[in-house]
Order: structure tokens, then C-alpha cells, then sequence
């Protein structure tokens, strides 16, 4: 039985509804680990640390795609509960049409900024040109990695996240195969694991435009713009789905900032072992992420149909629901610190001890990173984008920034991971905060 977003939502039905996508946000996550896994086993230590060094500029460039999708989602949810279902898919339409053109102009700006840039992050001798390499060969995909970020956002609001999930895993699947051929058999290296990166990034772009284009009874598809395009819808996509953008530029800034501060406390070992902990990181985010993005077109919806009791039910639920997560997610943290240390750096036993110290301190964030996750994404679906981009922007960029440059003078590298921790237990303080101050105004 499909799950419309009119519905009511129970706890199961509410789990049934976002299940695909967090199941897509943390196989996309997967996939994106298998880089990391293939390069440092089979390339090295050196490479590893250039593409996890060179990761958070890429991750700039492409999360455009967040913004189109979450703020889009939105605008295009709360559009379909005022009835206007037309609207709706010239909206949708104007969305994909723009993101393509934003993602082939930042592919050209990102070919003409990546040395420089790498350069001035402390880069030098191979960990540069590796970088380098890297990035060149996966910017090539940017503008099919900005589709494949918007239509995991917005197959939701279509009422298709089983779809969703499919094409996350057809272009995950990809990405496997062809990093165990290049990098494991044809032995390409880090250049074998950029193409595969590439490859399924074509694959996620190009599978969601081919369906929408054509006439299968979606609740949204592609259509041809006539007259002027909507400038102001937009501006409001734009404007509303800031705090997503901020989110993921803030984050790739603050990992540019760990790397800076790692290479001055521990070298290339920090910034391997600050790797692993990213990628690994990727996948536990990636629930809340998930649950979040499947969540946010339904609050739109019912916030645009004046359901304000279905919404107080939907944000009671959720809390509840990204608590327990909460919890089992830093306990699995703490079992499994050290195989998955090992199974990416056990090749190194200094490099495998410091990942797991560093580890055991991160996993302790998990317990309050989901709130402000959340907090943010249903600000979003609430047409709040300043709010939401507070959130956002006080997580990532003031309080880890501060933290990342206050802590490691008194707890040297193990500030560091401390970090992150003290952002996170401080950004959710903030998010209940706004909650409740914003509880009269939208009436959840």
C-alpha cells in the first residue's frame, strides 16, 4: 500500500515512509567509504590522506545539489497541499533545469580553483599532485553529482523514496565494482577510484532525469517552461534551502580546518586517522540525514494543508525516534572502534591506535548530533530557511570552529576530537531552544 503524504502518520507508518530514504543516504555513504577502503589498502597511506584532503572541496562544490533539493522539496510539498499540482511540476521542472547549469559552472570553477586551493591548505610534494589528480578526475561527474544530491531529496517529495533508494543503489553498486576493478585488479590506484566515483555519480544524475522526463504518472515530472521562468520560487528555493548549503559547506570548511590542525599536532597519520573517522562518521549521519530528508516533505505538506495536530504528532515522534537512534548509534560507536580502525589503517599499528582513541572520543557526538539534524531539515519544510540555517551555521562553522582551534592548545590532538563533541552537545541545546520559542508561530 503506497504511503501518500496526506496520510496520517503513525509511528510504523512514519518509519515505512522514511526507511528508503535513510537506507539511500547510508548506502550512498557506503559507497563513498569503498574509496576510502580501496585506496588505503591498495594505493597506500599517502593517497588516502590526499583524497580525504581534497574531499571537503569537492563536497563544497557538489552539495549545491542539497540546496535545490531540500529547499526545492519544500516549496514543491507545501505546493501540492494548496491543491496546485501543475505549479508543483513547473517548479519541480525550473529546479532540475537551474541545478544543471550551477553544477556545470562550478565544475569550471572547481578545475581553476583546486591547486591553488590545495595548495594554500598546506599541501606539498605528492600529497599535492595526488590531491590534485583526484579532484580533476571527480569534478568531471559535478554536474551529475549536484542531480544525484537534489533527486535524493526530491523523489520523496514525488512519493517515490523506494525509487529512490533504487537508483542510490544501482549508482552505489557502480561505484563497488568498478573501484574493485580499477584500483584492485587493474591496480589505477587513486586515479582508478576517482573514475569509479565519477562513473556511479553519472549514474545517480542521469537515471532520476530520464524517469521524470517521461509521462509515467509520477506525482511530479519534467515539463517545458513557458514564458518567464519564476525568479521569485527560486530565490525562495534558494533562500529556503540556505541551511542545508550552509550545512555542507560549513562541515567540508570545518574538515578543511581539522586537516590544517592535524598536520600540525600529527602529520599525515592525523589526517588518515581524521579520514577514517569522516568516513565511518558518514554512515551514522547518514541515518538522521535519511530520516530527515524522508520526514521534511510530509511536515511541508501538512504545514501547507493547516494540519497543525498531524504536525505536533510528526515533531513529538521524531524526537523520539532520533533519541533511541542516538543512543544505539554511540554504542555501536564504542564496539566497533576497533575493527573498523583496523579494517582501513590495520596495516599501520601506530596509525591503528590513533584512529581508535580518536574514535572512541567522536562516537560520543552521536548522542545529540541527530537533534540539530533534524532541527535544521524541519525548519526547511517549514519555510523557515533563516532558522534553519542558524541552526546550521552555529553547529558547524562558529562552535567547531571555535572548539577545533580552542581545545588542541589544552588536550593537544585529543582536543581535537574532544571538538566535536562540545559543537555538538551545544547545537542541540540551541535547536530545542528554537523549537520551542517557534512553537506559537507555526503551531506544532
Amino acid at each position: 500500500m503506497n504511503i501518500r503524504l496526506s496520510d496520517h502518520f503513525t509511528y510504523g507508518r512514519l518509519l515505512r515512509f522514511t526507511f528508503p530514504s535513510v537506507i539511500m543516504l547510508v548506502f550512498t555513504s557506503i559507497y563513498g567509504v569503498v574509496d576510502g577502503f580501496f585506496v588505503s589498502n591498495f594505493a597506500g597511506k599517502t593517497p588516502f590522506a590526499a583524497v580525504n584532503f581534497i574531499m571537503p572541496l569537492l563536497m563544497i562544490l557538489g552539495c549545491a545539489g542539497f540546496m535545490f533539493g531540500t529547499g526545492g522539496g519544500a516549496l514543491i510539498a507545501k505546493t501540492l497541499g494548496e491543491g496546485k499540482r501543475e505549479k508543483a511540476n513547473e517548479l519541480f521542472s525550473l529546479i532540475v533545469y537551474t541545478s544543471i547549469i550551477c553544477g556545470v559552472v562550478l565544475a569550471v570553477f572547481g578545475f581553476l580553483c583546486i591547486r591553488p586551493a590545495a595548495s594554500r591548505m598546506g599541501a606539498e610534494g605528492r600529497l599535492l599532485s595526488d590531491s590534485v589528480r583526484y579532484g580533476w578526475i571527480v569534478l568531471l561527474a559535478l554536474p551529475f553529482y549536484v542531480l544525484q544530491f537534489e533527486f535524493q531529496c526530491l523523489f520523496v517529495t514525488a512519493e517515490k523514496p523506494k525509487l529512490g533508494l533504487y537508483v542510490t543503489v544501482a549508482s552505489g553498486v557502480t561505484n563497488i565494482v568498478l573501484d574493485a576493478l580499477f584500483v584492485a585488479v587493474f591496480h589505477w590506484g587513486m586515479e582508478g577510484a576517482a573514475a569509479a566515483t565519477a562513473f556511479s555519480q553519472f549514474v545517480g544524475g542521469v537515471v532520476p532525469l530520464v524517469y521524470f522526463g517521461r509521462n509515467n504518472g509520477s506525482l511530479l515530472r519534467l515539463v517545458r517552461l513557458r514564458g518567464r521562468p519564476d525568479t521569485r520560487a527560486l530565490v525562495r528555493t534558494c533562500t529556503n534551502g540556505s541551511s542545508e548549503l550552509m550545512s555542507n559547506i560549513s562541515m567540508s570548511l570545518v574538515s578543511m580546518l581539522y586537516n590544517i590542525q592535524l598536520m600540525k599536532y600529527a602529520g599525515e597519520d592525523g589526517i588518515a586517522a581524521y579520514g577514517v573517522l569522516m568516513y565511518v562518521s558518514l554512515i551514522f549521519q547518514a541515518v538522521f540525514i535519511g530520516y530527515s530528508v524522508g520526514s521534511a516533505p510530509v511536515v511541508g505538506y501538512h504545514y501547507g494543508a493547516g494540519n497543525h495536530q498531524e504536525m505536533h504528532g510528526l515533531l513529538k515522534k521524531s524526537c523520539l525516534l532520533v533519541g533511541v537512534s542516538a543512543v544505539l548509534m554511540f554504542a555501536a560507536g564504542q564496539l566497533l572502534a576497533g575493527p573498523l580502525s583496523y579494517l582501513f589503517v590495520g596495516y599501520d599499528p601506530g596509525l591503528t591506535a590513533l584512529t581508535v582513541r580518536g574514535f572512541r572520543f567522536f562516537s560520543c557526538s552521536f548522542l545529540c548530533s541527530g537533534f540539530a539534524i533534524f532541527g535544521s531539515s524541519f525548519f526547511t519544510a517549514l519555510g523557515d530557511g533563516l532558522t534553519s540555517a542558524l541552526i546550521s551555521f552555529l553547529r558547524t562553522l562558529v562552535f567547531q570552529c571555535a572548539a577545533v582551534l580552542i581545545f588542541p592548545i589544552l588536550w593537544a590532538i585529543d582536543g581535537i576530537w574532544m571538538s566535536i563533541v562540545a559543537a555538538e552537545i551545544l547545537a542541540a541545546g540551541v535547536t530545542f531552544l528554537f523549537l520551542a520559542g517557534k512553537k506559537k508561530r507555526y503551531g506544532y
